[in-house]
């Protein structure tokens, strides 16, 4: 496989992505942010904890879809995510008022 053949597929996979971005967007509450990931997710609890000078967010997600081009199943009961990092979440608008 080529090196353009390879990003091609890449291409192709992200648009595949994106689409099912669009597809499940409403059917969920948050949209979630970290360093590391992208995620939408119905139920959303943050806990910031500080130990050691050092501070941490602690997010449990429920009923989730992850933005994750390599993942057979995007679809998640449950992530726990855990970051030193910004973190990022916002409340969706419902969704009758999108279709205005």
């Amino acid at each position: 496989m080529s090196t353009e053949d390879l990003e091609d597929y890449e291409s192709d996979v992200e648009l595949q992505l994106y689409r099912e971005y669009k597809d499940v967007c409403p059917m969920f509450r948050y949209v979630v942010e970290t360093e590391r990931r992208f995620y939408l997710a119905n139920e959303v609890t943050q806990q910031v904890v500080a130990d050691s000078g050092r501070t941490r967010v602690e997010l449990d997600l429920s009923d989730a879809w992850v933005w994750d081009m390599y993942r057979q199943n995007r679809f998640v009961t449950h992530v726990r995510v855990v970051t030193f990092k910004d973190v990022n979440i916002e409340e969706l608008p419902p969704a009758e008022l999108e279709l205005r």
